[in-house]
């Protein structure tokens, strides 16, 4: 199988939480570039390429919370998926709430998966591996987007 390069962004602004993705990603065997934003505006301000983000590239996969200050994940999610230039972009949402209203709204705003956190540590690493062997070994991801 060929080596593939994945750039993810994470869309997360709880610390505790960070690290610990960070670390299960770090033990993960995909080569990858993981981008971190701490609230909903920064992750548009990334995307867009605006202010400090000028020089960013597009990531291939967005890891989304919901529960974010400044623009929540839901709203996020809504620009992304209404959006031209980003709606290919997969997004899977990561986060605490495992509330059928969530559930549905991110679905009905095209959430490519929704994933509720895990409650043990240890199985961080679990999600994290899952997310790998998805999306970079089992499905076919769009060609890169380029934004100006």
């Amino acid at each position: 199988m060929e080596n593939k390069h994945m750039r993810i962004l994470l869309v997360e602004d709880n610390e505790g939480d960070i690290m610990l993705l960070k670390e299960a990603f770090e033990d993960a065997s995909m080569e990858h570039e993981l981008i971190i934003v701490n609230d909903g505006e920064q992750a548009l301000n990334y995307l867009n390429k605006e202010f400090p983000f000028e020089k960013a590239e597009t990531p291939d996969i967005i890891v989304l919370d919901i529960n974010l200050p400044k623009m929540n994940g839901h709203e996020v999610l809504h620009y992304i998926k209404s959006h031209a230039t980003f709606k290919s972009i997969p997004v899977t949402i990561l986060t605490t709430s495992s509330s059928s209203k969530d559930i549905d709204e991110a679905y009905q705003n095209y959430v490519n998966s929704y994933i509720t956190k895990p409650v043990e540590v240890e199985d961080f690493s679990n999600v994290v591996s899952s997310i790998e062997d998805y999306w970079l070994n089992l499905a076919k991801l769009p060609t890169k987007v380029h934004v100006k």
